[in-house]
């Protein structure tokens, strides 16, 4: 971290940098809600958007399912061969559905870090933050009312416009103002802030169970955030360094920095994928896909797993049993890279989540909710260390002009490649046969790319912000 920069952002008040720590912190917490939100309840929608098409009159759904008894698989007393046809053929294309509302997520958070991410470049951190706030609370509200599995697509791409921008003027924000604080430390809660946010999620999940006959109220929940949208710009002060910058630019700072040799250039997304910040952005979006990926490409099918198998109280608890555990890893993500190094705690990690995912998928399934859990658990804390990992490391990458843009940029091309690459899954359901443990055990393999990809990481980038 450079000495202008630690003076910059000590020009800001106590209260201020506890504003912008709290902000951002909320800002994302929210923003993982959403993600515990798509995991919850776009399987449940899914099933009743596509009966309400009229496509699977058959379906006999059982209304005294119990969470104790998983093994009941949707068999009703009495079902027909015709009835028992049309259940499945629910479950295969709901599955289907849900991997494109992850791939909604996915895509649509990577165009909303493009997008809110230059908006945080050009006009402020604090205005970015702002924006995204209201983009995924505000558009949540509107998705309540949606009739058709294509109408919830489209409103939850632009809910997750918002959840992806939301996260790199929040890393942003907060390693501008907090120069002086120890970064693990800020890496951690802001890692963490998401997975709380899921927990949450699982927990009122869990407390009113979410079914294909009563979901919608989870869509209002994820509008409550409009309120810290409309506060953020009225509360939180602009990031100093940011402002530094703003001023430099309008030549502010005297004859003396007005020549073109110091001051410092507009903020282009094309430079980001110009040498000589080309090689360190493409290593940037490797290291980010992986978990990405592993998280929702591969685990994430756990909770699906747990719906069909007949109990909606079970997939609630896979989201609890999981983000629970990953608050811990994520929290302690930006210490562990501290103290053992970036490579090596990188490294080591997707060795350990390849092996978590391959024991959950070859031997457990939901009959076995016990075993069932604690592998999610398991898998939950060390794929959660990433997202302690990575807030710490890819700011690293940036100068200030283009750190906003460039970490958006690395985390959110990943969301772009895990999209297309779930889509090709789900695509591909019915050649799987709703078989989630053999889609598991392939797609959980992307953790040995992150072990290869980790020895790209450029030299010398080793815990310092530059400038």
């Amino acid at each position: 971290m450079s000495d202008s920069m630690k003076e910059t952002a000590s020009s800001l008040s106590k209260s201020g940098k506890i504003a912008i720590i709290v902000a951002a912190f909320l800002g994302w917490f929210f923003a993982g809600m959403h993600l515990g939100i798509t995991s919850l309840a776009m399987g449940s929608a899914s099933k009743d958007l596509l009966k309400s098409t009229g496509q699977y009159e058959g379906v006999v759904t059982n209304q005294n399912k119990s969470d104790a008894n998983p093994t009941d698989t949707n068999q009703t007393s009495g079902s027909t061969p015709a009835q028992n046809d049309a259940e499945q053929r629910l479950k295969t294309d709901s599955s289907k559905w849900f991997g494109y509302y992850v791939c909604a997520l996915l895509f649509g958070g990577a165009l909303g870090g493009l997008v809110f991410g230059r908006i945080g470049d050009e006009f402020g951190r604090v205005k970015g933050m702002m924006a995204a706030i209201c983009c995924y609370s505000g558009v949540s509200a509107l998705a309540y009312f949606v009739e058709t599995p294509e109408q919830l697509w489209i409103a939850r791409f632009v809910v997750c416009m918002g959840v992806g921008g939301m996260w790199p003027n929040g890393v942003a924000l907060m390693s501008e103002a907090w120069a002086s604080a120890s970064r693990p430390l800020l890496a951690g809660v802001i890692g963490t802030a998401a997975n709380i946010g899921i927990f949450m999620t699982g927990v009122a999940g869990r407390i009113r169970e979410v079914s294909p006959e009563d979901w919608r109220w989870v869509m209002l929940m994820g509008a409550v955030p409009i309120v810290l949208g409309v506060l953020v710009p009225l509360l939180v002060p602009e990031s100093p360094r940011w402002l530094e910058d703003q001023r430099r630019l309008k030549g502010e700072k005297g004859d003396a920095d007005d020549s073109n040799e110091s001051k410092p250039q507009a903020v282009t997304t094309k430079e980001i994928f110009t040498p000589p910040l080309l090689t360190v952005t493409l290593v940037g979006i490797l290291l980010a896909t992986v978990p990405l990926f592993g998280g929702w490409g591969s685990s994430n099918w756990a909770v699906k797993w747990a719906e069909d198998a007949g109990s909606d109280g079970l997939k609630a608890q896979v989201i609890m049993a999981r983000s629970l555990t990953g608050i811990i890893g994520s929290f302690l993500g930006g210490w562990v890279a501290s103290l053992i190094g970036r490579r090596r705690s990188y490294f080591l990690n997707s060795l350990i989540c390849l092996a978590s995912a391959q024991c959950l998928f070859w031997f457990t399934t939901p009959t076995d909710a016990t075993t069932f859990l604690i592998m999610n658990s398991v898998l939950g804390f060390f794929s959660g260390i990433f997202f302690g990992w990575l807030p710490l490391f890819l700011p690293e990458l940036f100068v200030t002009r283009v750190r906003s843009a460039g970490a958006g940029v690395c985390f959110n091309f990943g969301r772009i490649i895990t999209a297309i690459t779930v889509f090709i899954t789900a695509a591909l359901i019915a050649h799987f046969n709703n078989d989630f443990q053999a889609i598991g055990r392939l797609t959980s393999l992307i953790y040995l790319l992150g072990a290869v990809g980790i020895l790209l990481m450029p030299k010398g980038v080793e815990g310092e912000i530059k400038d």
